[in-house]
């Protein structure tokens, strides 16, 4: 999580439009956005999501109808949001959902091309549950 310097934009407002299931965040810079639910959980800050490192990020799949049950703000400088599917790990940051505001188009189509290239859905109902981990990296017990 980059850290806040003088320079980062503070939200004046944040609002969880449930129906419409958007985050709606205004800066103090006159920015204003409107985030769907599914995009803030499918590119959570957590390292869960991201990893601990390039190459480790773990592609979100069935997304399509999570919400938010909860926002807590974080100090003064984050939120954490605590999506219906669980996820409560990522603390989004100021510059971090500035960055998701201002970059949405492209990092969204991003995601789309992604899930095409796997062959998953963000439909819940069209991914299959992940395989039981066995612990010792062996097929032979």
């Amino acid at each position: 999580m980059a850290g806040l310097d003088r320079n980062t934009p503070i939200p004046t407002a944040i609002t969880l439009h449930r129906k419409s299931r958007l985050l709606e965040i205004a800066f103090d810079d006159g920015q204003q956005f409107s985030l769907p639910l599914e995009y803030l959980r499918v590119y959570s800050p957590s390292a869960e999501v991201r990893g601990h490192g390039p190459g480790q990020e773990v592609l979100q799949v069935g997304k399509r109808d999570v919400v938010i049950d909860s926002i807590e703000p974080v100090g003064n400088y984050a939120v954490r949001l605590a999506f219906s599917d669980g996820h409560d790990s990522g603390l989004y940051s100021w510059d971090y959902l500035y960055q998701l505001g201002s970059e949405h188009e492209p990092l969204w189509q991003e995601y789309l091309e992604r899930l095409a290239r796997s062959g998953a859905s963000r439909d819940p109902a069209d991914n299959p549950p992940p395989a039981p981990r066995t612990g010792c990296g062996s097929d032979k017990h």
